[in-house]
Order: C-alpha cells, then structure tokens, then sequence
C-alpha cells in the first residue's frame, strides 16, 4: 500500500488539487493496523507533560525551538483562518499575491476585511517574487497582515533567502506569514534562525502535500514571539485528534520514504519540461512545488479538458482574469505523468 499503482486501468487519474499520488510511507498503515483503542475511546494525557500535543512536542525538538512555538491545525487552511481571525479586522487589509490560491483572496472578507494584491513578475521560464515592488505595495497601503506563498500556488515559485532577508527587514510592524504547504523542492526557510530574528514572523506548513495525509487534516505552524496570541486561539484543551497525531508521528518517522518521492517528482517534473515544453505554444513553468503551471494556446483549453477528461484525466484549468490559457498539473506517479503527457500529445496530433 506505499504506492498508487500505475495501472491505468485502476481508475481515473487525479492531479488537479495538488494531492501526493504516492500515498504515505508504510509506517502509517502500520499504526492503523495496530490502533490501541484508548487513542479512539480517550482524550490524550499530554498535557501533563506541559505540551499541546505529541506532534508539536516531537517538532518543537527537531527544529530547536520552544513547543510554545509550535501550533497544530486542521491542515494549513485552519491555520491561515486563524491568522485572519486573529490578526485582521473589519475594514483593515491583507497584503496577497497577485497570482495566488483563490482562497487567498476571500479569506479576508471572512471578518469583514480588504485585499491588497503585490505583483509576480512572469519571466520566459518562471515566475518571480518582486520584492521591491512589494515593498512599495506595503508602504502605500499599509496592511495588517502579509502572506506569501512560497512555492506558490499555482506558479510554483520561491521567495530565495535574499528577498525573504530584504522583504523582513523592512516588514517589522504586522504579521508575515509564510504557507509553505507546496514546499517539495525548494529548501523551506531556517525556522529557529527566522523566528529569532524576526518575532512577526508566522510559518505555515502541513502533512496533506509532502505526506501525503490530506484526508486526516492536520497542519502545524511556527510562530514568532510578538504573535503569541495566537496560541491562545489555536490550543484544544481536550488536545487534537489522536488518531492523525499518530500517523503524522509515523510519517515523520519515515524521512527516507519521502526524499524517495521527491526526487521521483523532480525527475518527472524534467519530463514534462522536456516534453510539453517542446509543444509549439506550450510553456512550463519551472517549479518548486508538486505541481507544474502550463501555459498553453488561446482557445485549447475547453477542447483539451474535454478529451482528457472523457479519458479519466483530470486536470486543473484556470480560469482566471491572469491565468485563462493555464493548466495546472499535480505530479503524480510515474505511470500517471507518462499518460497524461501522451494524452496532451494525442490530442494535438
């Protein structure tokens, strides 16, 4: 059960909401197989022990930081939620990127707040962060929240450690958060070094994408000093669900499982780069993340949805005022990728 098959004929193929097609690694079948029923039957114990949770206790040791510092959420979702509950009220502004996950524009009008978009810069094989530019966003509008997706959804591009050096160097006053729920690539930025030197500083990570634990919800996040409030806000005193604190002890148990994965998924993310980008029209964004943005001829989009889904391929078409000729695609096996890439060539031949 560690891997999908690769059998095209085990159903439809899924690579439109960013998911891990891999599945988990082993050990987390293993703590199902073997489930003590207190984990179901009983609230957890763990705050005798001073902590919020055995998951948040186990990453506050790994990175080196105080398990104060560490919040648990129903997935990285829950947690920007909470973020905006916490941090933005009615009338005031969230700083968002332009190209950006359609949540990301709506979540502020939950309280009642107002977007305020920085541009990406679309170079001839990547998008780009422009700090400058966001820099001069925030000094006319003046936010009280920042987020930046990094990889982002769904350009697929970082923030490099130099901008995210200038961008805090000039952000002092509010909070900036950091979704890094996409990374796979791209080397996540140094937490303890971060939140050290940067108390406004909130990062945002989860198990659904690298882990491949979607379904059971659960994300963590690391949150600098001056945004300790929101621990307040995010602590379960009856503790979180058991269940999915196992298995996401499982998964982190399993590090040579996942960097197996990651580097299929680089390897296959050069196979599409070679062969969609080498279709007369096409563009593929590099990427960071596990999926890949494709920039494709005006008018095919609607016809080439049609075809592969009437072949039980299912892809993400943008259909927005900056990305209406983009596909996005979520690396899948390697069986998956092959089809898919002979499915596009199908068509256009």
């Amino acid at each position: 059960m560690s891997e999908l098959s690769e059998n095209p004929d085990t159903g439809p193929i899924y690579l439109d909401r960013n998911e891990n097609n891999y599945g988990p690694a082993p050990a987390c079948f293993d703590v199902l197989r073997t489930l003590d029923r207190a984990v179901m039957s009983f609230y957890t114990q763990i705050h005798t022990r001073g902590v919020k949770s055995i998951v948040t206790e186990r990453l506050a040791r790994e990175f080196g930081i105080s398990e104060s510092a560490v919040l648990l959420g129903y997935g990285a979702e829950d947690l920007l939620k909470q973020v905006i509950a916490c941090f933005l009220h009615a009338g005031e502004k969230l700083m968002v990127p332009s190209h950006s996950w359609w949540y990301y524009k709506s979540i502020a009008g939950e309280v009642g707040g107002l977007n305020v978009e920085y541009p990406l810069i679309k170079g001839e094989h990547s998008f780009t962060y422009d700090v400058e530019a966001m820099l001069r966003v925030y000094a006319v509008e003046r936010p009280q929240v920042v987020f930046i997706s990094s990889p982002n959804n769904p350009t697929g591009n970082a923030m490099g450690e130099s901008d995210v050096k200038t961008l805090l160097s000039a952000v002092r006053e509010v909070p900036v958060v950091f979704d890094e729920a996409y990374w796979f690539d791209s080397r996540p930025v140094e937490v303890r070094r971060l939140l050290e030197e940067h108390p406004n500083v909130l990062i945002v990570r989860t198990f659904s994408k690298y882990y491949a634990l979607a379904g059971l919800r659960i994300g963590f996040a690391f949150v600098g000093e001056r945004l300790k409030k929101l621990e307040k806000l995010s602590h379960r005193y009856l503790g979180f669900n058991r269940l999915s604190e196992q298995v996401a002890m499982a998964a982190l148990d399993s590090p040579d499982y996942y960097r197996r994965i990651a580097t299929n998924l680089r390897a296959d993310k050069e196979l599409y780069y070679r062969e969609l980008g080498g279709l007369s029209g096409f563009t593929v964004f590099r990427s960071e993340a596990n999926f890949l943005l494709v920039e494709i001829p005006e008018g095919l989009g609607k016809p080439l949805k049609d075809f592969l889904t009437g072949r039980g391929i299912f892809l993400k078409f943008m259909d927005e005022p900056l990305l209406h000729s983009h596909i996005r695609i979520t690396v899948g096996t390697p069986g998956q990728n092959r089809i898919v890439i002979s499915a596009i060539k199908e068509f256009l031949g």
